[in-house]
């Protein structure tokens, strides 16, 4: 009995200790440099490479969600969303831009299986060093430092746009959208997934939902977030759009990827022991935002909505 008391004393102790770093120590949104920073960190501490693969966003379960390896998901995330978005329709050899690339596995994917040529770009340095150094020679894909509210990009030079989950970083929605728009060629396509609020004109936050809210935007640099109708209207309302915009919600094909988050620390024990104990920590410190962005999209405070739009020549 003194040692099962003993056992949990000690798991108090430490997850109270994580529970206060968490709390005390957040990444606060501040300004593009403070995003590049986190992403900085995260890409050169490894941790979330060594859990998750190369691809640091949700993954596809499917509709109705099925149970799935967590990198399987991602991957199947990537060639879902291209096949909705009709971004499969292009020819090979078509200029692609990735807003928001990460360490490039989406890119390598849009290279590799669909032959196109694909320009990722991050605002975090480390993040691009980092997909370079994944890519091998001959792949059809490069990457570049960039701000996407200040794409150094001729306009209409590209044949389709991607983004995933880049979106909640950026302040200026408006211009997050006039700036993709701007870029992509008269008859191109457009494929955006984001994390996106509840549409709040009809039902308001409670008091509780505020304060999980004020966790979710402060934890991971995040400015604020748009409702899936908020950001259809910065793409419709963008002086350079010419098309129609569609979007669905992937709420609950993608839900399965927060719990999933966590578990792969369980299942790849080695990607987290394998960096010592301040790995150890950091792991375990993401895991009280992952939970409340579980609950938050299982309630409806969050959407996960993905964005379409063709052109007409």
């Amino acid at each position: 009995m003194n040692n099962w008391l003993l056992v949990l004393i000690c798991a108090v102790l430490i997850i109270t200790f994580v529970f206060f770093i968490w709390l005390k120590e957040d990444r606060k949104y501040e300004s593009s440099s403070s995003v590049a920073s986190a992403y900085d960190n995260w890409t050169n501490d490894r941790l979330l490479e060594r859990l998750w693969g190369h691809h640091v966003h949700l993954g596809y379960y499917g509709n109705p969600p099925r149970s799935k390896d967590f990198r399987r998901a991602k991957e199947d995330f990537v060639h879902e969303l291209i096949r909705w978005s009709g971004l499969d329709k292009l020819p090979r050899g078509s200029r692609v831009l990735d807003v928001g690339c990460g360490i490039g596995g989406s890119a390598r994917i849009l290279a590799i299986d669909y032959g196109f040529d694909v320009l990722g770009i991050s605002i975090s340095p480390e993040q691009v060093k980092r997909a370079s150094e994944l890519t091998n020679q001959g792949v059809s894909c490069h990457f570049q430092v960039m701000d996407a509210l200040d794409l150094k990009l001729d306009q209409n030079s590209f044949d389709a746009v991607w983004s995933v989950e880049a979106g909640p970083h950026i302040p200026d929605k408006q211009l997050y959208a006039d700036e993709m728009l701007r870029v992509l060629r008269s008859g191109g396509v457009l494929a955006i997934a984001d994390w996106n609020e509840r549409d709040f004109y009809n039902q308001k936050m409670n008091i509780f939902e505020k304060a999980v809210m004020r966790q979710l935007l402060n934890q991971w640099a995040h400015p604020h977030f748009s409702s899936i109708s908020g950001f259809r209207e910065n793409l419709m309302n963008s002086k350079f759009s010419k098309g129609i915009v569609e979007t669905e919600d992937w709420t609950m094909q993608t839900l399965p990827s927060w719990n999933d988050s966590i578990f792969e620390g369980f299942r790849r024990p080695q990607a987290i022991l394998g960096l010592g104990v301040n790995g150890f920590v950091k792991g375990v410190r993401e895991i009280p935002t992952i939970l409340l962005m579980n609950w938050a999209f299982s309630k409806g405070l969050m959407r996960f909505g993905v964005f379409r739009i063709s052109f007409h020549t």
